[in-house]
């Protein structure tokens, strides 16, 4: 049977700007879906109604050419992607935007903080003679601008995920009709609006 996947948390500031559990959210959301997404194809397959029959066994096959992978009903894989594929990207997807406005917001403390820092250090005199060290000054990101790069990173790793994630869908549902996963999830959000 296929995973459902992880409800979206609260989204509010807070979660965001704590990274792990970003992060953990966006890993377990992963690899409860895309990173199993063989598991959750197969357990889409229909066992056979035929009963076992010993003496299939009985022969060897001299056949070199690859075993076929058992299709999967149509019907199982519009579902799949509908009910569970699907709103798992969205989640995250939710999330990382969510999370990309926090980041953009002018109002962060610690920002005020970084340029007041800033300025200060600017301002100060080093004699670099009686303490070689102190003429060098690391400012400290902000927690928004830590939360920027974050996210950038986070949606370059979806992109990856998700284009493997498709293309094993598609391999194994047959569809070979050359559609992009943004054009089908652009389809589904479509779908979900006018219900």
């Amino acid at each position: 049977m296929a995973h459902t996947p992880l409800t979206t948390p609260p989204l509010t500031p807070q979660f965001c700007l704590n990274q792990r559990a970003l992060r953990d959210f966006l890993r377990l959301s992963r690899a409860t879906i895309d990173d199993n997404i063989i598991q959750n194809l197969n357990a889409l397959i229909v066992p056979s109604r035929t009963p076992f029959n010993p003496s299939s066994t009985s022969a060897r096959s001299t056949t070199t050419s690859p075993p076929l992978k058992s299709p999967i009903d149509p019907p199982a894989c519009e579902n799949f992607k509908s009910s569970i594929l699907f709103p798992s990207w969205e989640s995250r997807s939710d999330v990382l935007n969510y999370c990309a406005a926090v980041a953009l917001n002018p109002a962060d403390p610690d920002l005020a903080l970084a340029k007041a820092e800033s300025a200060k250090e600017r301002e100060r005199v080093v004699d670099e003679r009686l303490d070689p060290y102190s003429g060098r000054f690391f400012p400290r990101e902000a927690r928004t601008e830590v939360l920027g790069g974050l996210v950038r990173n986070e949606r370059s790793v979806e992109r990856i995920v998700r284009g493997r994630t498709w293309g094993l869908v598609q391999e194994r549902c047959g569809e070979g009709s050359g559609e992009g996963w943004e054009e089908a999830l652009d389809k589904w959000r479509e779908e979900q609006e006018r219900r």
